[in-house]
């Protein structure tokens, strides 16, 4: 399996617009890919007037569930499909994606991942809000919707049915690859890494472990969307309430370090200095890692929104905006912080067997471990069950477009696809997996972006129509006739 994937590898690097596309590592120049979401990203900001911005509080009312009303249609709450989505994407990309930024593209990367954060809310909110709005109902009663739906419905409304059509399908065959590589066998990698270094039996027995991860993934997956949002729910919350303590912790007792930290950040960001290819190179892998972390612009947390109980396409929007806050904004940074303090990142310091070999979830574990001894048993738990709620919600996300392609009927070929190579997983290089994974995430943002340009005056039309009804009252008299 490991000479599969070196294969495919080596066969796309060896293609012309692979490195237009995706770049190198240490190629001074800015892949066309990255470029791509900046331009996407600065293009949403400014149309919908910094939504990031000045939504922020009525996002939060949206969360905790102030605006439910008896019109709302969907199969899971507002705050299900946040938790959803949030379980995709706060895991190992904020732990093991930070790490690697920074290893490679030096302190500087942490600034260019909170950048791609803020332009990454407003690309969530657009995906979001076009998701609903295109989305459709089943026959059982689940709901098909994502970019799949919004690229073919939106495109076709816009007089472009052929192309609309082209880049559905060719989403829908990169979303399944995501779901596959990023969302399943880079997750299972990483955390067999992890937990090799602290259970010696799992070390010698690989496949018992992949045979147990993919078990228990199989019982949530065969649930559908509904025992997926219920898991996540549950899941996230705590999951993240242990790794931001913990964070919390070491910046508290380093508090003297955190301006010095900063400031390398900073200077780092616009550094023209060649030794981890300067600022473009910081650049680039700050918005790498931060779309490998959020997903932001790539169009696959839109699957899980769709699903969502609302009245209006753009409600959702707004509470999607919280997604890349807290994953890379907030998450994202802390662990950045805490790599640079301990400066495990270094490259020909202690840990550099771990940086070449790109195991971005040892590496953070070392970070950690230098300031709570036992926090590397802990954060082995945590790397564990994050990689859990990502496959499970990554494979929501690779079925909703498979089953566009092929069918509801044959979506458990996915299922047991998918499962089987949560297996494979345990043996294969986490080095291949941690290149191929991001390529084919990344990919599936050029599709993405050319609907969400595209279709951008629908999503500003909505957001002022709702703005207004917000100003005047009409959505709080909603909310107050349903429970009189």
């Amino acid at each position: 399996m490991g000479e599969f994937f070196i294969t495919i590898n080596g066969f796309l690097e060896s293609v012309l617009f692979f490195d237009i596309l995706f770049g190198s590592v240490e190629g001074n120049g800015i892949p066309f890919l990255v470029a791509w979401l900046i331009a996407g990203g600065i293009y949403i900001t400014i149309l919908t007037e910094f939504v990031n911005l000045r939504s922020f509080k009525h996002s939060f009312d949206i969360v905790r569930g102030k605006y439910k009303t008896k019109d709302d249609k969907g199969e899971i709450s507002p705050f299900g499909a946040l938790t959803t989505a949030l379980s995709a994407t706060v895991g190992l990309g904020n732990i093991a994606g930070v790490a690697l930024a920074v290893s490679i593209g030096g302190p500087g990367a942490a600034f260019w991942m909170m950048m791609a954060g803020f332009l990454g809310m407003s690309l969530k909110f657009a995906e979001v809000t076009l998701s609903i709005q295109h989305r459709k109902f089943l026959k059982d009663g689940s709901v098909m919707g994502g970019a799949m739906e919004y690229l073919s419905k939106g495109l076709a409304s816009k007089g472009m049915p052929i192309f609309g059509k082209v880049l559905a399908v060719s989403f829908a065959f990169l979303m399944i690859g995501g779901a596959i590589g990023g969302g399943n066998i880079f997750q299972v990698s990483q955390a067999y890494g992890a937990i090799s270094n602290e259970v010696s039996f799992f070390d010698s027995h690989p496949l018992v472990f992949g045979f147990t991860l993919a078990g228990l993934a199989g019982l949530v997956i065969i649930g559908g969307i509904t025992r997926i949002a219920k898991i996540t729910e549950r899941l996230v919350p705590v999951m993240v309430l242990i790794y931001i303590t913990a964070s919390l912790y070491i910046l508290g007792t380093n508090f003297s370090l955190i301006d010095d930290a900063f400031s390398i950040i900073f200077s780092e960001a616009f550094n023209t200095s060649a030794i981890y290819g300067g600022m473009l190179g910081a650049l680039v892998q700050g918005f790498q890692r931060a779309v490998f972390s959020s997903e932001a612009g790539i169009g696959s947390s839109p699957v899980a929104h769709a699903t969502v109980k609302t009245k209006y396409p753009v409600r959702q929007g707004l509470v999607a905006l919280y997604e890349p806050f807290i994953d890379t904004i907030v998450v994202c940074t802390m662990t950045a912080l805490v790599i640079i303090i301990t400066g495990v990142y270094v490259p020909d310091g202690a840990y550099q067997e771990i940086i070449a070999a790109k195991e971005g979830a040892a590496l953070t574990a070392a970070a950690y471990g230098t300031v709570i001894s036992w926090f590397p048993t802990v954060l082995t738990l945590s790397i564990v069950l994050f990689a859990f709620s990502t496959m499970i919600s990554w494979s929501y996300y690779g079925e909703r477009a498979w089953v566009y392609l092929f069918g509801e009927k044959y979506s458990i070929i996915y299922k047991l696809m998918f499962l089987s190579l949560s297996v494979i997983a345990t043996v294969v290089s986490a080095k291949i997996m941690v290149d191929f994974s991001f390529m084919l995430m990344l990919a599936m943002a050029l599709p993405n972006i050319f609907g969400l340009i595209i279709l951008s005056g629908d999503v500003r039309a909505q957001l002022k129509e709702y703005m207004a009804k917000l100003k005047s009252g009409e959505l709080d008299a909603e909310v107050i006739s349903e429970y009189k």
